[in-house]
């Protein structure tokens, strides 16, 4: 099957392919085939770009998909009332098919987000069951995604069966992958830290991990690296006030990172490392963390990254902002080969933004247009591998409106058995308080 789009503003995020204010992307089977101002294809479907930017699908690297039916109830909260208030106080009463709504409809927002690459980082997993839900409602949105499973919290409990099963139905092809969520040198002894990696490379699965504890002066990095547990398989999350010699340390080793800029702020984690990173030899790639706190578009994650170093240091640029959203962000999962740019040989995963909308109009830079200005507003179409899941500002195929109905059930059920108030007056006290 071939498909054409054409007449648009292309930003391929490809060195080798540069920008055209006016071109065409040729697709064939899902694959990109050709970029140039003017493609000849009379066989081929047509997507009409005019007034549109063309861009790759941009790629979040690390959301608690699970938690959507909360969004912004804790939008006051610290990082300690979160711990409380999502693992200690709703968790427990989640079913799975709780999960499986919160997943799905999480992911579809991601997707009409322009968010075509996207990984799971899942931390629900109370029974087998509530990760089979997880994992079916990554299938059924039509992104592509990466099911990180998170192994637990503060725990040496053995992981190997249960990881084995969940990996026997993702075999790594496809739209949908697996990864390893780390429990880390902060949540666990390094002897299951290094237990755990062994198992991930046994499987051939890449691992994410958060790191937190940078501010208080530890050294998880340095104490990774001691054990030989630093490789280019890992993508350390958030990383805030970790030392420069320990991002040197995670640069050398060829790690990657993820920043959640607006998580990071608003529960006061720290300040995102964004500058920092860089000077260490770092790409970062951005992520948005978690619905109950924060926005799930990469718009907003693009601009508050932007925003915040620009004030600190005034050395960071627009189109650097959008590469750590698309071409890093890919890397950082493993799928540079396959997404991230418009490069022929890639999956066609593509988004058309209105440029003629009035809040970009005109858009005469487009790269720096979509970081200072861009939002969910703007997501006209959505390509993954080529098929259209997004069409006139509208998702293809899906029955939103019986989703969210069902959703509202499952949040309503969660906060009743927990106790809880929805409007922003619950404030959980912190577990040291």
């Amino acid at each position: 099957m071939r498909m054409l789009v054409t007449g648009g503003a292309v930003v391929s995020m490809d060195p080798a392919v540069g920008d055209l204010d006016r071109g065409d992307v040729l697709l064939e089977d899902g694959v990109i085939v050709q970029v140039a101002e003017r493609i000849d294809a009379p066989d081929a479907e047509v997507i009409d770009a005019t007034d549109r930017i063309v861009l790759p699908g941009l790629v979040d690297t690390h959301r608690h998909t699970w938690q959507t039916a909360f969004r912004g109830v804790g939008a006051d909260w610290t990082f300690a009332q979160y711990l409380v208030a999502v693992h200690g106080t709703l968790k427990p009463h989640y079913r799975p098919e709780d999960v499986y709504l919160g997943n799905l409809l999480g992911r579809l927002e991601a997707l009409h987000s322009g968010v075509t690459t996207m990984l799971d980082w899942f931390h629900c997993g109370q029974s087998p069951a509530h990760a089979d839900a997880a994992v079916a409602a990554l299938r059924d949105a039509p992104g592509r995604s990466v099911f990180c499973y998170g192994a637990g919290f503060r725990t040496t409990d053995p992981i190997d069966a249960e990881v084995r099963r969940v990996r026997s139905a993702l075999p790594g092809d496809g739209l949908l992958t697996m990864a390893l969520g780390l429990r880390g040198p902060e949540m666990t002894t390094m002897d299951t830290v290094a237990q755990d990696l062994k198992l991930a490379a046994d499987l051939g699965l890449r691992t994410s991990v958060h790191i937190e504890s940078g501010g208080a002066g530890g050294r998880p990095i340095a104490e990774l690296l001691e054990h030989g547990l630093l490789s280019d398989t890992t993508t350390f999350v958030h990383a805030n006030g970790i030392d420069d010699d320990q991002l040197r340390m995670l640069a050398h080793a060829g790690s990657s990172v993820s920043i959640s800029p607006a998580v990071e702020l608003t529960m006061g984690i720290g300040w995102p490392e964004t500058g920092r990173m860089l000077a260490a030899g770092l790409r970062p790639s951005l992520s948005t963390d978690d619905a109950p706190s924060a926005g799930g578009d990469m718009f907003a994650t693009m601009r508050t990254a932007y925003t915040v170093q620009r004030g600190l240091d005034g050395g960071l640029n627009a189109r650097d902002v959008l590469a750590f959203a698309t071409v890093d962000g890919a890397r950082a999962c493993g799928l540079a080969a396959r997404t991230g740019s418009i490069t022929p040989g890639k999956d066609a995963d593509l988004i058309l933004l209105r440029a003629d909308d009035l809040t970009v109009f005109p858009a005469n830079n487009p790269a720096g247009t979509i970081v200072t200005a861009g939002h969910p507003g703007l997501v006209d179409t959505v390509l993954v591998a080529g098929r259209v899941v997004k069409r006139d500002g509208r998702l293809v195929d899906v029955d939103l409106p019986a989703l969210k109905a069902r959703l509202v059930e499952s949040r309503n059920r969660i906060a009743a058995a927990a106790g809880v108030a929805l409007d922003g007056t619950w404030h959980p006290r912190p577990a040291s308080a």
